[in-house]
């Protein structure tokens, strides 16, 4: 997928869009996996969260193209 998505007249790059909805998929996981208690077993919760958005923008990336 190449070229910029067209949002309203407002073009936007394909990478921030698939961005955005990796961010929203992965505020879901964060909540579900505090509501399961798997947070106790991470040793450093921060860097989970991040490395957590960098797999699920590529899942959607890759889901997307």
């Amino acid at each position: 997928m190449t070229g910029e998505i067209n949002i309203y007249g407002v073009l936007f790059p394909p990478l921030l869009v698939w961005l955005a909805i990796a961010l929203a998929i992965t505020g879901l996981l964060r909540w579900a996996l505090r509501q399961l208690g798997a947070y106790r077993f991470i040793w450093h919760q921060p860097l989970f969260d991040a490395c957590l958005l960098v797999i699920v923008t590529g899942l959607v990336s890759w889901g997307v193209g």
